[in-house]
């Protein structure tokens, strides 16, 4: 026959297993879905090179290590979808990139030092060599430096008797179409680094390289301010951002 100490026992046994089970049956927590994404992407960069991904997986490695915990694919491509091209978007001013949503300060920031390294890359491919045999390497370092500037900048090589780059300097900057030259300066600068030859070139913010009737006066101004003075101008390059042009291979000089 049970006893009140048997009903209590029955009691006890019959309570504690039902609140154990209600505590350890919890779901893990999910790990988010970019985590595994991310893994990948940098796996098949590391195996099959940076050719192997679009602009928007490239752009969305370099965003990982400012943007930690969230998903990047849709912020790289809001950034390609408002300037076009992975150029584009490292050459667009820090402002600019901080109006797309998910790019603060920091990010905006990491983004122009990464586009100020390949800019010195390509400086490395043309500093102290032949420029008129390394023309292409000349156009790729121009392009990067000026391209995607929002005013006109005018930029000087300056070249020895061998025709090697002595120095890059930027001579002038502008407005968004117009940058005043004054060729008895570009000479003395020459005279200055004892150069025998220079490279004229400067960007157009429109996009569009086409010489404008200005920029052709301007650079006969130059060749015989620089002549005078045993100086060669070998080419004015214009840079845009789907091209440039050249003066010389124009016959416009």
């Amino acid at each position: 026959m049970a006893t009140q100490g048997d009903d209590d026992e029955r009691s006890f046994f019959s309570v504690v297993p039902v609140r154990q089970a209600t505590k350890a049956r919890q779901a893990p927590a999910e790990k988010p879905h970019y985590l595994g994404h991310r893994d990948r992407l940098r796996e098949r960069f590391a195996s099959a090179g940076p050719d192997a991904l679009p602009d928007y997986e490239l752009l969305e490695l370099l965003l990982f290590r400012r943007i930690p915990r969230a998903d990047t694919k849709p912020v790289a491509k809001a950034l390609l979808a408002r300037f076009g091209t992975l150029a584009e978007v490292l050459g667009a001013p820090v402002g600019l990139l901080q109006e797309v949503t998910g790019i603060g300060p920091t990010v905006a920031l990491e983004l122009k030092v990464v586009a100020a390294t390949a800019q010195r890359m390509a400086r490395g491919e043309v500093q102290g060599r032949e420029i008129l045999s390394s023309w292409q390497q000349l156009l790729d370092y121009c392009r990067s430096a000026m391209a995607f500037e929002a005013r006109e900048q005018f930029r000087i090589l300056f070249l020895d008797k061998k025709n090697a780059l002595i120095s890059d300097e930027v001579q002038q900057t502008g407005t968004v179409d117009h940058t005043p030259v004054y060729p008895r300066e570009v000479v003395k600068r020459a005279l200055e680094l004892s150069a025998t030859a220079i490279i004229l070139v400067h960007n157009h913010p429109s996009g569009d390289p086409t010489p404008s009737r200005a920029d052709i006066e301007m650079t006969k101004e130059i060749i015989e301010a620089a002549k005078r003075l045993g100086i060669s101008v070998h080419d004015h390059i214009i840079i845009g951002r789907k091209g440039y042009a050249s003066m010389k291979g124009l016959l416009l000089i």
